[in-house]
């Protein structure tokens, strides 16, 4: 993946300083979704029927490591996404793949008639969408984490898109998606725009993550203004099946 509209390396951001969005799990659950974070010394999660987003401190010790496997419980296939590093011994990577991270580099967002707000009640609906098009992790309470706008057709819902990470100051337009029967319509860039205005309504800017070998997403992100920022990953690790320092295997929250 990689490249500026269809050919040639796309510039991403190179500073040494630590950003944010280097950690948007951490920031988060840190921040502005503290009040889900569940935490076991230096570790922090959203419940696993919210989001399957985690994290660890940027530089992890043995110690993180075990309060990791405590929270999770033993044998337990952990996600790690935007990890980079070595996991250490008794660990198995069990998933892995490249992604990207793009931010908002001059966005045309606006509104859309045609968009409703998403609430609780949608959600078995939004479950079935996401289930046909799989835009990537949506549970049962991942509607709490933001907004979440909708187009329906004849009362069905054809095409969503929300909020989901939240470091300060940013938020992650998610869960885009678009039932195959009504591709090729645009509903999706009319989704993420509208999303994208509500956002910088609050005075914050968005951002998102694909996978890199997701060429017809990046170069939909890229007409619509947004810029390559760092490539990352998307991994799990499974959990030692013992844990070796008498930690116990309950979530602290």
């Amino acid at each position: 993946m990689s490249s500026s509209g269809a050919s040639g390396p796309i510039a991403a951001d190179t500073a040494d300083a630590p950003h944010v969005l280097d950690n948007p799990a951490l920031a988060s659950l840190t921040g502005p979704h503290a009040h889900f974070a569940e935490r076991r010394g230096r570790v922090v999660r959203y419940p696993v029927d919210v989001s399957p987003w985690l994290a660890l401190p940027d530089e992890p010790d043995a110690r993180d490591w075990a309060d990791l496997a405590a929270l999770a419980g033993p044998g337990a296939e952990v996600p790690l996404p935007g990890f980079r590093g070595e996991v250490p011994e008794g660990w198995e990577i069990t998933f892995q793949v490249a992604g990207v991270q793009f931010v908002d580099d001059g966005l045309a967002a606006a509104p859309d008639a045609e968009a409703v707000r998403l609430g609780p009640a949608d959600v078995p609906e939004m479950l079935d969408l996401v289930a046909r098009t799989q835009p990537g992790p949506f549970l049962q309470r991942t509607i709490e984490l933001g907004t979440y706008l909708g187009i329906r057709r004849d009362g069905k819902l054809i095409a969503m898109a929300g909020e989901r990470l939240h470091p300060p100051g940013w938020t992650e337009i998610s869960a885009v998606c678009t039932d195959p029967a009504f591709r090729g319509e645009g509903l999706a860039t009319r989704l993420i725009l509208a999303v994208a205005h509500g956002i910088r309504e609050r005075g914050e800017t968005p951002f998102l993550h694909t996978s890199a070998a997701n060429t017809t997403a990046i170069r939909l992100y890229e007409s619509l203004g947004f810029r390559l920022r760092r490539h990352t990953a998307f991994l799990a690790a499974r959990a030692p099946e013992r844990l070796t320092d008498g930690r116990s295997a309950v979530p602290v929250a």
